[in-house]
């Protein structure tokens, strides 16, 4: 209700949030009900969109080339294993969302067929911020509505972009958070007009001595700054996720803290940041232990404090690192690798609702720290 130059003027609610609406209502519910699918109680998303590169450090790992052929067989063996209850949606590198089962069936569809949503990666990775101490913003806007056209045809639902901030005496940089902010909003101003639904990943690094504070105050800076840039884009919060880090110590800092603890600063972090009306926060693993992650979800789901949102997972390592163990890059292997994919997708399901019961006897795979300086995808 508005009154200017002493008249009268009534506008609608779904109007109000810019003078110029940028999508329709059918748009909108899309975007939402694509969104609530992928973070329905219980399920998170299964990051499977490392860039070639990545993976072959991976397969290096277990001593397996890393060829077309067996970047393929790995992610077969995860998408035909995949369980729907506790796996919302998959995220896809480009080659992966054009490869097929054993079976011949197209992976996209192998996907749908369980009511798994696809998604894929869209950013073009980082580049280097002038006059900043190697800080960071990230390519790949141009030909973008181009590239999420064509994706949606071929049954894409939601993306993903990476944008990478890290912790120094002299950074995050008002610069890189200002830049990455605007970058992540533009990414998904554009992905919502080709209806697909942005998440939206600002990682902020966890390499460094710095303790758990130092962590909680940078996220929120960053968080705030990105939420300050999606609402100028006019950015439709209710079809959109978040994937940030948890709020944890730096890799090398000499003080440990408990899950709780790291539950309590994340919570915190995001209660001060995060609009109500962001359906889900899926985290990113950060390099920690599978069942570390675990753990540290759990912890948030059981917390006192109020949580608008679903706290939930979008883990790459720390839903494979125990399958690639456990597969060796041998056929022989592939019940016992999908056997330790789904144990580990659903103890991070039950993570998602706050009900997870950790076991003392966790194997090896599952407690190795995953951490890699100035990671990349």
């Amino acid at each position: 209700y508005f009154i200017i130059s002493g008249q009268h003027f009534i506008v609608p609610l779904s109007r109000m949030t810019t003078q110029f609406p940028s999508l329709s209502p059918a748009q909108k519910k899309e975007l939402s009900d694509i969104a609530q699918r992928i973070v329905a109680p219980g399920k998170g998303i299964l990051a499977a969109d490392e860039s070639t590169g990545t993976m072959g450090k991976r397969l290096e790992k277990i001593n397996v080339e890393n060829n077309e052929e067996n970047r393929r067989t790995f992610r077969d063996l995860l998408f035909s294993a995949v369980d729907a209850n506790c796996i919302g949606g998959i995220i896809f590198f480009h080659e992966t969302l054009y490869q097929k089962s054993d079976k011949g069936v197209p992976f996209p569809k192998l996907v749908k067929d369980k009511g798994i949503v696809v998604g894929i990666k869209v950013d073009k990775g980082t580049a280097g911020l002038n006059g900043t101490d190697g800080e960071t913003t990230t390519q790949g806007l141009d030909g973008l509505s181009e590239r999420c056209a064509q994706y949606k045809k071929d049954g894409c639902d939601f993306a993903k972009w990476r944008c990478v901030l890290k912790i120094s005496d002299a950074c995050p940089s008002a610069l890189a958070i200002a830049e990455n902010a605007n970058v992540l909003a533009r990414y998904a101003s554009i992905c919502q007009q080709n209806g697909l639904v942005p998440i939206v990943e600002p990682e902020i690094l966890p390499d460094g001595t710095h303790d758990l504070l130092r962590t909680q105050y940078v996220t929120e800076k960053v968080l705030a700054a990105t939420y300050k840039a999606l609402n100028d884009h006019h950015v439709y919060l209710e079809g959109t996720l978040l994937k940030p880090n948890m709020v944890t110590a730096g890799h090398s800092c000499p003080k440990k803290f408990t899950p709780q603890e790291v539950a309590m600063a994340t919570v915190t972090a995001l209660r001060r940041t995060v609009p109500a009306a962001v359906p889900g926060i899926t985290f990113l693993s950060g390099g920690q232990s599978e069942e570390e992650a675990t753990q540290n979800l759990n912890a948030m789901n059981q917390t006192a404090l109020h949580r608008p949102w679903k706290l939930s997972f979008s883990y790459g390592r720390a839903l494979q690192a125990s399958a690639l163990a456990a597969w060796q890059g041998k056929a022989s292997n592939k019940k016992a690798a999908q056997d330790a994919f789904t144990s580990r997708a659903k103890s991070n399901g039950l993570a998602a609702k706050g009900e997870y019961t950790s076991t003392a006897g966790a194997d090896k795979a599952s407690t190795q720290s995953l951490h890699t300086a100035n990671y990349v995808y």
